[in-house]
């Protein structure tokens, strides 16, 4: 294993050691953000979930990987960071309505985003809840959407809880299952530090990439004396038609 002298805080022992269900905790929490809370688009979650299924091989030291305890464990309790996710970002939607909507272009809002999750689902119903898992920014804002247009809350639950299994649960396991491959096992036994360290900075990196892009934009488009501000009128028109939530992809007009 190669132990990196300038960042020594990132040796697996002493993750294992100091961190030990913590750093589950953290990853739980990011995949929460990212699901039930309106800012959570900047965390780049699918890189992170197959990351923690690859760090859950036996390390030297432990035989449950960084987190300490077995993969299965570290799965259900991703895949439940991000149906309680799901769910919050839901009640949100609907007890805000349309008025969360009602906010100034910026670097965490974005009106384009929302309507890039409409369109999602005007194309694919209500299957839309599960399939928007596997694509960023859209599976930030549909709980949010959801609930303001107040889709049918016992649907809704059991297309996030399925969701949430196969993107929570499905995509940590695949990066576990990733790991049985010898060059990449390896790989992940002799740079386990290396790996650490571009999941935290790529993590932070990624997240102040887009933050900065998307307030770039935002300031840029104000500048040119454009409409940065959702009003009340606008913000009812970006709520959906319950009966988008009732159709499936055969049934897009």
């Amino acid at each position: 294993m190669i132990n990196t002298a300038l960042i020594p805080w990132l040796d697996p022992e002493t993750i294992i050691g100091g961190a030990g269900p913590w750093a589950l905790l953290v990853v739980c929490g990011i995949i929460f953000a990212e699901t039930g809370l309106l800012v959570g688009f900047l965390l780049p979650g699918d890189t992170l979930l197959v990351i923690s299924g690859l760090l859950s091989h036996p390390l030297e030291g432990s035989p449950h990987g960084v987190f300490g305890i077995s993969v299965w464990w570290v799965s259900l309790l991703i895949g439940l960071a991000a149906f309680v996710g799901g769910e919050v970002g839901y009640y949100i939607g609907h007890k805000a309505g349309p008025s969360i909507f009602e906010r100034k272009e910026s670097g965490l809002f974005s009106v384009k985003n929302v309507e890039r999750t409409n369109a999602f689902f005007e194309r694919f119903g209500a299957l839309a809840v599960i399939l928007a898992r596997f694509v960023p920014v859209v599976r930030t804002f549909t709980p949010i959407a959801a609930g303001v247009g107040h889709m049918g809350k016992g649907k809704y639950t059991l297309y996030n809880l399925v969701g949430a299994v196969l993107w929570g649960f499905g995509l940590t396991m695949f990066g576990y299952g990733i790991g049985f491959i010898p060059p990449v096992a390896d790989f992940v036994k002799s740079y386990i530090d290396l790996i650490l360290l571009a999941a935290v900075g790529g993590t932070a990196f990624i997240t102040l990439w887009h933050y900065l892009r998307e307030r770039s934009k935002a300031k840029k488009a104000e500048r040119a004396g454009e409409d940065v501000i959702t009003d009340e009128t606008e913000a009812e028109h970006l709520v959906l038609d319950p009966e988008v939530f009732e159709r499936g992809p055969e049934d897009q007009r």
